[in-house]
């Protein structure tokens, strides 16, 4: 089997590192998004998160139909820190800032920890039956926990994974035997 995670594309959120809520692409990640229309690989199904930025993503790539939304690939619920960038929480709350990155079972934030979110996306991808390829528009952070469960790597080496916007991250394997094959950088735009 073979399971292709594409991060959404580019959002404000993403451009000033700030956490993110259900918001939509900027101009800028529509523009790369349907740049990308029909130069991914095949597969047999589509599925997406359920947010606003995965639904364009998928939609700016010609895949609005058959991109079915999923809610195990939700992004990281990110409770009172959604929409806040990152300097503006290290500077309110710096002591749950560390705590958050250093234990994967701290939610200071009141929104869901590394670990229940390690554990919902392995659980999704442990459950895969019935298809060979399947591509799935998701959060950089499901992308994150997806590898670290499928490499059973400690939860900590979320924060070890950088993961652009349309990055591609591709598993192969079996549900419960999983092998990173590669993690690609978004593709270079198509002259016009």
């Amino acid at each position: 089997m073979r399971v292709v995670l594409l991060c959404h594309a580019a959002t404000s959120a993403s451009r000033t590192v700030a956490f993110a809520g259900d918001e939509p692409l900027d101009a800028g990640g529509i523009s790369s998004a349907s740049a990308m229309a029909g130069s991914l690989p095949r597969v047999d199904a589509v599925v997406r998160a359920p947010s606003t930025r995965c639904q364009q993503t998928a939609a700016a790539l010609g895949l609005a139909e058959l991109a079915v939304p999923v809610e195990s690939l939700a992004g990281c619920d990110f409770g009172a820190w959604t929409g806040h960038t990152l300097d503006e929480v290290l500077g309110n709350a710096p002591e749950a800032v560390t705590s958050w990155l250093t234990e994967p079972a701290a939610s200071p934030h009141g929104g869901e920890s590394i670990t229940a979110l390690l554990a919902r996306v392995g659980h999704w991808l442990d459950g895969l039956t019935g298809v060979r390829a399947v591509l799935a528009v998701v959060d950089p952070a499901v992308i994150r926990a997806a590898i670290v469960h499928a490499i059973e790597a400690r939860p900590r080496s979320v924060w070890r994974i950088d993961v652009a916007p349309l990055s591609q991250a591709v598993l192969v394997g079996d549900p419960g035997r999983w092998s990173l094959r590669a993690l690609r950088p978004p593709a270079p735009a198509r002259p016009s």
